[in-house]
C-alpha cells in the first residue's frame, strides 16, 4: 500500500483530548495530522454543559482527584503538567472570556460551547496542524513493537507516533462510537467494558411520570443496593417521562449502572428537605396543622412542598383532601413525614449511550503509563481523553481529563522524537 504523506505525529479524533494533543505536539516543532471521521471537529465538545460547555473546575488537584474514577491518582502527572489554570489561560488568550460560578465550575462568558471549540481551532491552525475531516482510521500499522502509522479510508499514512484520541460510546451520534475500542483491542489492549454514565434513570411505576418537569434544587438523593446504602448526593434533580434525571442523578447514576450490571436491586431515595431531621420536620407538620385546624389538609400541603406535588402526595397517602388538618391522627402525620423525608423510587435500569454524558470503561490504566500516556504495549502509540479507562463526576472534571492527558500525549511524544 502506498504511502500518502509522512508526519512526525498523527492524532486520531479531533474532540478537545485530540484538539490539546495535537497542538502541543506542533508547539513542540512537531508536523502534525489530526484525522476526523466525522465532517466536523469537535462535535460532542458543541453540546457539552447543554451547550454552555462547562470548560472546568477550580478544584485543587487533590479535591479533583477524588472525583475522577476508577483511579483519580493516575493523573496526578498529568495534572501537574496541565490544568485548569492552563487551560483557562489558553482559551483567554484566544478570545474566550470565562466566569466561575460560585460552585467553582468555568463557562465561557458567552454561555457559548461553539467560543471553547473556535478558540481551540484557532490555536492549532496558528501552529499549522493539518486537520482532515472524514477520514475513519481503519487500522493502526504496527512494526517490531512500535507505531509507523495509520491506514484510512484513501489510503496508507505513515507516522513515527499515533495519538488514539477517539473518545468512548456516549452521544455515537457525534462520532463517539466506540470505534476507537476496537483499534485498541485489535493491538493487543485490554478493554474494560465501556458503560454508560452520567446518564439518566429509568424507574418503575408512573410516581416520575406524574411528576414529569418538576425540578427540585436542595433535595438529597441516596441510592440503595439489595436495601444497603451505596451512595448519596446533595443538589438538583428532575422528574422525566421516564424516570429521574439531572444534576445528582448523573452523579449516583455511576453506582446505580454498576449494581445493575451484577443483577442488584436498586432504590433511590429522595430526601425533600435535608436541611433538618425527622424530629424537626416532625414538629414543623404539627406546628402548621395546629394553627390551620379548620382547614382541608389539600390546602396546607403547599407549606411543605411544591404545588405539582401536593396531588401526587395526598393520593399516595390515601389521605382525604378534604380532611380537616385538626383530625389528622399522629400515624397521618408519619406519614407525610416518612414520604417528605424518603420518596422512594425502584430503579429498572438506565437511559442508553445516546443519552450518556461520558463513558465508565475503556484502554486498561495498567497498559498506559501516566507519565506520558503512551502505550506499554506498544511504542510511539499515545492515548488521550474519554477512550482511558477513567470518568469523572459532572463538573467540569470529565473535560479537564481530556484536555490534560491530551497534553500530556502531544508534550511526551514530541519529546521521544
Amino acid at each position: 500500500m502506498r504511502s500518502m504523506d509522512q508526519y512526525d505525529v498523527i492524532v486520531i479524533g479531533a474532540g478537545p483530548a485530540g484538539l490539546l494533543a495535537a497542538g502541543r505536539a506542533a508547539e513542540l516543532g512537531g508536523k502534525v495530522l489530526m484525522l476526523e471521521k466525522m465532517g466536523q471537529e469537535g462535535r460532542k465538545l458543541l453540546i457539552t454543559g447543554q451547550g454552555r460547555c462547562n470548560i472546568t473546575n477550580n478544584a485543587p488537584i487533590g479535591d479533583f482527584i477524588n472525583h475522577v474514577y476508577p483511579d483519580g491518582r493516575f493523573l496526578r502527572h498529568a495534572f501537574s503538567k496541565f490544568f485548569s489554570p492552563d487551560i483557562i489561560k489558553l482559551l483567554e488568550k484566544y478570545g474566550v472570556k470565562t466566569m466561575m460560578l460560585p460552585s467553582g465550575r468555568y463557562f465561557p462568558a458567552s454561555n457559548k460551547s461553539a467560543d471553547v471549540l473556535k478558540a481551540l481551532l484557532k490555536w492549532v491552525h496558528e501552529l499549522k496542524v493539518e486537520i482532515r475531516r472524514n477520514h475513519r482510521v481503519e487500522k493502526l500499522l504496527i512494526e517490531n513493537g512500535a507505531i509507523k502509522g495509520v491506514v484510512v479510508n484513501s489510503g496508507l499514512i505513515t507516522a513515527g507516533k499515533v495519538i488514539l484520541s477517539t473518545g468512548g460510546k456516549s452521544y455515537p451520534a457525534t462520532g463517539s462510537n466506540g470505534e476507537g475500542y476496537e483499534l485498541a483491542r485489535e493491538i493487543g489492549h485490554n478493554i474494560m467494558t465501556p458503560h454508560p454514565a452520567l446518564v439518566p434513570l429509568v424507574t418503575k411505576g408512573n410516581l416520575a411520570q406524574q411528576l414529569q418537569g418538576l425540578n427540585l434544587k436542595n433535595v438529597k438523593a441516596i441510592v440503595w443496593v439489595d436495601k444497603r446504602k451505596a451512595g448519596e448526593a446533595t443538589g438538583e434533580m428532575i422528574f422525566t417521562h421516564f424516570g429521574l434525571s439531572g444534576p445528582i442523578i448523573l452523579t449516583l447514576s455511576r453506582i446505580v449502572v454498576a449494581a445493575l450490571q451484577n443483577k442488584k436491586e436498586v432504590e433511590l431515595s429522595i430526601d425533600l428537605e435535608p436541611d433538618i431531621d425527622e424530629v424537626q420536620l416532625d414538629k414543623k407538620l404539627l406546628r402548621d396543622l395546629n394553627e390551620h385546624g379548620k382547614k382541608k389538609i389539600s390546602n396546607i400541603f403547599h407549606f411543605w412542598l411544591t404545588a405539582s406535588m401536593s396531588n401526587v402526595f395526598i393520593e399516595l397517602l390515601g389521605i382525604d383532601p378534604a380532611k380537616e388538618c385538626h383530625q389528622i391522627s399522629s400515624k397521618e402525620r408519619k406519614q407525610i413525614r416518612n414520604l417528605i423525608k424518603k420518596l422512594n423510587f425502584k430503579i429498572e435500569t438506565h437511559r442508553s449511550f445516546k443519552e450518556a454524558m461520558i463513558t465508565t470503561g475503556g484502554v486498561s490504566l495498567n497498559e498506559i503509563s501516566p507519565k506520558t500516556m503512551e502505550s506499554k504495549l506498544v511504542s510511539g502509540l499515545y492515548f488521550a481523553g474519554e477512550i482511558i479507562d477513567l470518568d469523572a463526576e459532572t463538573g467540569g472534571y470529565n473535560l479537564q481529563i481530556a484536555y490534560s492527558t491530551g497534553w500530556l500525549a502531544g508534550d511526551s511524544c514530541m519529546r521521544k522524537m
